[in-house]
């Protein structure tokens, strides 16, 4: 079973957001899903919903005779082997089918970690790397949920320097297994997992991935780890005392495995932002219901301008959050496409076309995780003393929000990766980011251009992405020319960088997700997302604006700093939008839903 092909039918280039122009016919949203699309958003949602909630204080207490049912029932209805081979006893869907599944189960964190971590890390190495034999012996069981899988990269030395890992494996004297010594940490799944993904050093050296079964020899799980949140899921040690695990279990080639590791990483940050978006939306929508319920002063508290404030960029985030989170997907799913599917480098090829999209899935993972923070802060405030008791769902989803921002890479690390790819990209000639820079350095020192005016509800916002790309590539190009090759050492720099092409992909993606809606229904259809994409192209020049600033305060002085400050204002110079009224249209309707809805 395979879903149709997404909508867009042109293969983009990975970071080109931040010099191309795009039309609304290029661009993935949910807007475009298929039928089967919405079918299984639909099961997804209804498992989620009517199996997974009302079991959610028996998973957060670790019943993990519970947890593991339902990640079984899971697999029953396919939800588990959508990234698995059809003959493997999986789906072998499209991406965008996976990131709605992640996105539409992500009602109780606990168990939206558990599948997440099955479906994606826990699985996809042995789907890109595995042997027909590995596969066959162990992808039916996984797609079924009859077992569970779980990654073991992480040790307490290493943290985010992957590479570091202490873990050793040595070839036994016979020849028929390696011998495993080391001690894994925060393994999620970890305490329920059949099967394992392991990472070690083959004779200390050679970074490589091994598939180690529950019942190996010399494996001992330690003690689940108590947690700030996410109580519920399987978070324990792997103790590794002379493992032996079978020659035929090593994953892929010897010294290949930073290749498993890194590009698991790139599916597991997309699945990772589209379930923050759904997380979101659940926390709104207890946030709506109790403030309409709510009384003070006489009325409902949903009626106070404040209130409608949170629940106005609650709603703002999640519809930006659906837009990023599926455009990127339907760029990775529109450059699989042509894949032969029955190619022996099949596996390589689709690695290679994700990885093209390295820096939009980083985007993805900062941006969603730190929106989900925004939005569970925003509904603790509107329980206000209720939210911080634990009878209340806001103080759970305000724990669980946390992880997020250091799963898959910590958010400082994404962030590098971000403005590090796009500079590597450029370097290497795969972007033409340079030319690009230094069009706009010679166009701004020439001095004030004629823009060109569109029309209609969304012209302003247009502008302001107009001058939102600007000011990334100024900024980019300021602190290139005052670091060169040094620049990768200033992190906070790369950061600041990183907050601007984050807030250019983000605004361009709100801008064209309202336009798309707009040509297919009409302005009167899509006026709440075109309220919503104009609140969202305010905040983000705020943003870009600020960390502009911070860029040329650390790369210029003297009268090249002022200089380059008025570059600046020039840049980001444009008439405010006026965000309390479309803020206070946003909230009436979803408050009138009861829940997020366009």
């Amino acid at each position: 079973m395979t879903t149709a092909p997404v909508a867009t039918a042109k293969k983009i280039a990975g970071g080109s957001f931040l010099i191309e122009e795009r039309s609304v016919h290029e661009v993935f949203f949910p807007e475009d899903f298929t039928e089967e699309h919405k079918q299984i958003a639909q099961t997804a949602a209804e498992f989620a919903t009517q199996e997974v909630m009302p079991a959610a204080d028996e998973i957060e207490a670790k019943n993990f005779n519970v947890l593991r049912k339902l990640l079984h029932k899971a697999g029953e209805l396919g939800l588990m082997g959508v990234d698995v081979p059809e003959e493997y006893g999986g789906l072998g869907m499209d991406k965008v089918t996976s990131a709605i599944i992640a996105d539409h189960i992500a009602t109780c964190a606990s168990y939206s970690v558990a599948f997440s971590a099955h479906v994606g890390i826990g699985t996809l190495p042995l789907v890109w790397y595995g042997t027909t034999e590995q596969k066959t012996k162990y992808l039916p069981k996984l797609a079924s949920g009859e077992w569970v899988g779980a990654y073991a990269l992480s040790e307490a030395s290493s943290g985010s320097d992957a590479m570091n890992i202490r873990t050793r494996a040595v070839l036994s004297p016979d020849g028929k297994h390696y011998v495993l010594n080391g001690e894994k940490m925060w393994i999620t799944n970890g305490g329920i997992a059949d099967l394992y993904t392991v990472f070690a050093k083959v004779d200390g050296e050679k970074f490589s991935a091994f598939l180690m079964e529950r019942n190996a020899p010399g494996l001992t799980v330690g003690k689940e780890e108590h947690k700030l949140g996410i109580r519920g899921s399987s978070t324990c040690p792997l103790i590794l005392n002379d493992c032996r695990v079978p020659v035929e279990n090593l994953l892929g080639e010897i010294g290949k495995g930073h290749h498993i590791a890194f590009n698991i990483l790139n599916i597991g940050r997309f699945k990772l932002g589209a379930a923050c978006v759904g997380g979101a939306r659940t926390s709104l929508a207890n946030g709506i219901q109790y403030a309409k319920e709510r009384k003070a002063f006489g009325k409902s508290i949903s009626e106070f301008g404040l209130i409608q404030e949170k629940i106005a960029d609650s709603a703002v985030g999640i519809f930006a959050g659906e837009a990023l989170a599926y455009r990127t997907v339907g760029m990775i799913d529109a450059a699989l496409g042509d894949v032969d599917k029955t190619s022996p480098e099949a596996s390589r090829e689709i690695q290679k076309r994700i990885e093209e999209y390295a820096v939009e899935c980083s985007i993805l993972k900062v941006w969603g995780s730190e929106m989900l923070d925004m939005v569970v802060d925003h509904v603790v405030q509107i329980y206000a003393g209720y939210g911080y008791v634990e009878d209340y769902p806001a103080e759970r989803a305000y724990r669980d929000s946390r992880i997020n921002r250091i799963f898959e890479g910590t958010n400082e690390i994404n962030r590098m990766i971000i403005t590090g790819w796009l500079m590597k990209r450029a370097m290497a000639g795969q972007l033409p980011l340079m030319p690009a820079i230094q069009k706009l350095m010679d166009e701004v020192m020439a001095g004030p251009t004629v823009q060109e005016e569109r029309e209609g509800p969304l012209a302003s916002a247009y502008a302001a992405l107009s001058h939102a790309k600007k000011l990334a590539l100024f900024a980019a190009g300021a602190a290139t020319q005052k670091y060169m090759a040094r620049l990768a050492d200033e992190q906070e720099v790369m950061a600041a960088l990183a907050d601007m092409i984050i807030e250019v992909y983000a605004m361009e993606s709100c801008i064209l997700r309202a336009r798309k809606i707009e040509d297919r229904q009409g302005t009167a259809a899509a006026e709440q997302a075109t309220a919503m994409a104009q609140i969202y192209a305010e905040k983000a020049m705020e943003t870009i604006e600020l960390a502009a600033r911070r860029v040329i305060a650390a790369v210029a002085e003297g009268d090249m700093l002022r200089t380059q400050l008025a570059i600046l204002r020039r840049l980001a110079k444009r008439d405010p939008a006026d965000t309390i009224a479309l803020r206070r249209k946003v909230a009436r309707h979803v408050i009138a839903a009861g829940k997020y809805v366009l």
